[in-house]
């Protein structure tokens, strides 16, 4: 059986607003909103993977400083 509760709809600025009890909370900070006839249907968006937030960033441009790299010292076995 799917949960179900009566909840208050409130104007907050031009848009319309539902607040969403703690039951029904979603993981994240994103969701996808669509409508199927009259029904609202709202889920969490998905985690992005680690690939395609570093896909998003910028190359980095500068020139880094030379680093030493002495050899490894002999090790008796």
């Amino acid at each position: 059986m799917t949960a179900e509760r009566r909840v208050k709809l409130f104007r907050n600025g031009r848009n319309q607003a539902v607040r969403i009890p703690r039951e029904f909370q979603l993981a994240g900070t994103e969701a996808f909103m669509r409508k199927e006839g009259e029904a609202l249907i709202i889920e969490p968006a998905p985690r992005k993977s680690l690939l395609a937030l570093l896909a998003t960033l910028e190359p980095i441009e500068e020139d880094f400083a030379p680093i030493p790299d002495p050899p490894p010292e002999p090790v008796d076995l």
